[in-house]
């Protein structure tokens, strides 16, 4: 939850445009996802949040077993954080943790940030209303970096991967500030220009 807290943060004295840009994202949009960055000190975190359609193909409730064995699949794949991100070798970032989880979401139970929160123990969760709603992938890593002021780009091989993905909205924070960038499927680089 640090980083969603540090992104906020960013969020609320970042400028207008940035804001304006984050409230798009709430829409539901097949082929864009987020990727939301954070740095402090040596360490660098990511959330990813994609519609399951970029990811596996589809967003209904996997019920075949191909559908199951697809998004366990992109499960392990996403649990890899190189498939999403890669990093100057000269910064020397190591994943110390990763993890990727699918998520149902239904319009009528999403939070503010557009997100849905498994609960297996919760009274509202009803198999059949997921199924009638979307799902989505969320991979999240955090990296100790040895130079992280190395890190001036952030290539995203996640597009190779993912045929039906075709952008990521970033929002970055840093003890440097914030910043938001869309990378598109053609030019899959983030350039972070001493940003991070």
């Amino acid at each position: 939850m640090p980083l969603r807290l540090l992104i906020a943060g960013a969020l609320i004295c970042a400028a207008p445009t940035a804001i304006a840009q984050q409230r798009q994202l709430d829409a539901h949009e097949h082929g864009a996802g987020t990727l939301d960055l954070a740095r402090s000190g040596n360490i660098l975190e990511f959330e990813l949040r994609a519609p399951g359609a970029d990811i596996v193909g589809f967003e209904h409730a996997a019920t075949s077993e191909e559908d199951k064995m697809a998004v366990a699949a992109a499960i392990e794949m996403l649990s890899k954080p190189e498939t999403i991100l890669a990093l100057s070798d000269a910064a020397g970032c190591e994943p110390q943790e990763a993890t990727a989880i699918l998520v149902a979401m239904s319009d009528e139970h999403e939070d503010e940030a557009g997100m849905l929160e498994h609960d297996e123990h919760d009274e509202h969760d009803d198999h059949e209303e997921a199924a009638a709603g979307h799902t989505e992938f969320h991979a999240h890593a955090i990296y100790t970096c040895s130079n992280p002021e190395a890190l001036d780009r952030i290539d995203l091989p996640y597009f190779g991967h993912f045929p039906n993905a075709r952008e990521l909205e970033v929002q970055a924070v840093s003890d440097k500030g914030g910043f938001g960038a869309e990378v598109v499927r053609d030019q899959p680089v983030l350039q972070l220009d001493g940003k991070l």
